[in-house]
């Protein structure tokens, strides 16, 4: 029977799922969600969480995922249709009648499956028999026992166009056809599609044959050749040992997708049965949407050569339009001109358990990618770089990640980029801290004089108070500005002089003796976290954001009044007479300022988003 996506849709959302699963698991709020402990696994603390919302549960221990269906099948062993049934009377629903047309179609496919797994036993027992000798030699030099031979089904199409046809011949030719089990060549007979060739049965999530591999025996063309697409078959949503390798990622927390047929099978003979392998196509979308729900970070394992490297490439620009909140992709680099066959065989499985601990996020990929793709002597070629990046964050569609993505990218090109530190000169004991000499030109004295920011120039001196650490990193950018009047710029003063003189200094110790030093009300009230809108301001934040974020900051305040300035030039500029390039500068400086703010704007932001998510998890 076939059921609309439309009545599983409605079904869904009329069902309760937290509802339906207390009534086996006990569950507690947690923020938007329920949690409780997996009954998929045993555990003593809380991984499982359903959300309503969403309608799906999730667990992080043994990544079980799924929706109110998925639990009756999986939890409840219910087969699919009698999971509906239920779920339908409990929702008031009532179950579409099928269609005549729906039920003609399911009659057919019935008969394909069992076309299929007729074809999948005679495979099977030729290779076994006389004419399978050469294939027996060929699992051999592959080093592939008749235990995975046999548990993987293993067969041999003899090179004949007849013998097949010939076994089936009580399924008719026009469903040996349609199954992709036969060739028919305009007005001539059908003949056998596999012909001496080693048959590696695929099956669907549910262990049904619905198409072959074939691996031709010697030489020859095409090395391997599969199915058609048919109606049981489409090469784009089907993963090679997906049936095996799912309840085995689950117990594993991993799934490996790799190249080719034998490198699944390699692995499974060495003890790793969480392996899944793309059909001689790029890695798709609803493969990518597969695997996601089998683990939250696949791991891709792809042939250590240029092809293999730049398959492992594609994969990672497809999946970026899909990345979300805690579902990304991982990728393993196998020694050059190996495959995950060779290795595991030449190496061992400990060995090759070594170089799968050794993955890189997709991150790190993309940006190796990117920094390798041409040369970066010139400020053009790193001008390019630079809107390289900025694209590929830009194709992400989830708006958290897509931020993420962004800030984490702005980083790397700055650090990579950045002048080699400064060596400060120790300075003895007693001696106070000078900031560096003016401005000696007239411009660099008018942007001086244009001051900067005072709301900006408070925070970031909060965030150095908080992190004394930062304070010669970036000693040199802020004394050439001019830092507000009066007490604050008293107390910038002397908080670079403490953190210059005391390179160890804490964020405790350092408000303590600018308690003894004078300072203790003002600086009292700048570490008052609710006037500070910015991760680094905030007492206990992570250290890693308030790194980058700091890093930011300053970076804004020292353009602000350059910018802010070059703008008011080009203004009057324009008021004292109107040119296409004066007009130009104008609407560039202007795109420029309202960047700044766009990106202090984001720093609030992300500080804010971490705040809630913060109190979320507490």
């Amino acid at each position: 029977m076939s059921l609309s996506p439309q009545f599983l849709d409605e079904l869904r959302a009329r069902t309760s799922l937290s509802a339906l699963i207390g009534k086996t698991v006990k569950l507690t709020r947690a923020g938007r969600e329920m949690k409780g402990c997996c009954p998929f696994h045993n555990e003593k603390t809380p991984s499982f969480y359903v959300n309503d919302d969403k309608g799906f549960y999730h667990c992080f221990g043994c990544s079980a995922h799924g929706d109110a269906i998925r639990w009756m099948t999986d939890q409840r062993g219910l087969p699919f249709m009698d999971a509906v049934k239920e779920l339908a009377a409990a929702a008031g629903l009532e179950v579409p009648a099928p269609d005549r047309r729906a039920a003609e179609r399911q009659e057919r496919a019935k008969g394909l499956h069992d076309a299929m797994q007729a074809a999948s036993d005679w495979f099977e027992a030729q290779l076994g028999g006389l004419d399978g000798a050469d294939a027996q030699v060929l699992l051999k030099k592959r080093g592939l026992t008749a235990v995975t031979a046999k548990a993987f089904n293993l067969g041999y199409a003899p090179d004949s166009r007849v013998k097949l046809r010939q076994h089936l011949k009580d399924y008719g030719d026009a469903a040996l056809i349609e199954a992709g089990l036969l060739i028919k060549v305009e007005d001539k007979e059908p003949y056998d599609r596999f012909r001496g060739r080693l048959m590696i049965p695929i099956r669907d999530p549910r262990g049904r044959v619905i198409a072959f591999g074939g691996r031709v025996i010697g030489d020859g063309e095409p090395k391997y050749l599969n199915s058609p697409d048919t109606p049981l078959f489409d090469k784009g949503r089907t993963l090679f040992n997906l049936d095996r390798a799912a309840p085995a990622a689950r117990k594993a927390n991993r799934v490996l997708v790799v190249e080719g047929y034998m490198d699944v099978i390699a692995l499974a003979q060495a003890g790793i049965a969480e392996a899944v392998a793309p059909l001689g196509t790029a890695l798709t979308e609803a493969q990518l949407e597969r695997l996601w729900r089998m683990v939250p970070v696949p791991l891709l394992c792809f042939d250590g050569d240029a092809a293999g490297q730049k398959a492992a490439l594609r994969a990672a620009h497809r999946a970026l339009p899909l990345l979300a909140p805690g579902r990304s992709l991982a990728f393993v680099t196998l020694p050059e001109g190996q495959d995950p066959d060779d290795a595991v065989r030449t190496r061992g499985r400990d060995a090759f358990e070594a170089i799968l601990q050794r993955s890189e996020p997709l991150v790190d990929r993309l940006w190796t990618a990117e920094l390798a793709a041409e040369p970066l002597d010139t400020p053009e070629q790193r001008a390019g770089l630079k809107r390289r990046l900025a694209e590929l964050a830009g194709i992400i569609a989830d708006p958290a990640v897509k931020y993420e993505y962004g800030q984490e990218f702005r980083r790397r090109f700055d650090a990579h980029f950045a002048p080699a530190p400064r060596q400060f000169q120790r300075r003895q004991s007693g001696e106070k801290w000078k900031p560096p000499p003016a401005p000696v030109t007239p411009d660099a004295k008018a942007v001086r004089a244009a001051g900067i920011d005072r709301v900006l120039a408070k925070a970031v001196l909060a965030g150095l108070i908080r992190h004394p650490a930062e304070i010669a990193r970036h000693v040199e950018v802020l004394g050439s500005l001019r830092m507000a009047d009066g007490a604050l710029g008293r107390l910038f003063e002397a908080v670079v002089d403490l953190a210059l003189e005391d390179r160890a200094l804490d964020s405790d110790r350092l408000v303590s003796i600018l308690a003894r030093s004078g300072f203790e009300a003002v600086s009292s009230d700048l570490l008052r976290a609710d006037t500070m809108p910015y991760s680094f301001t905030r007492a206990g934040g992570d250290p890693v954001r308030a790194h980058v974020d700091l890093d930011e900051a300053i970076a804004i305040m020292v353009a602000q009044p350059e910018v802010e300035q070059e703008l008011a030039h080009a203004t009057a500029a324009l008021q004292a007479g109107f040119t296409e390039e004066a007009f130009e500068r104008q609407v560039a400086l202007v795109k420029e300022q309202q960047a700044l703010r766009d990106r202090l704007a984001n720093l609030c932001q992300a500080a804010e988003d971490a705040r809630q998510f913060g109190s979320e998890d507490d």
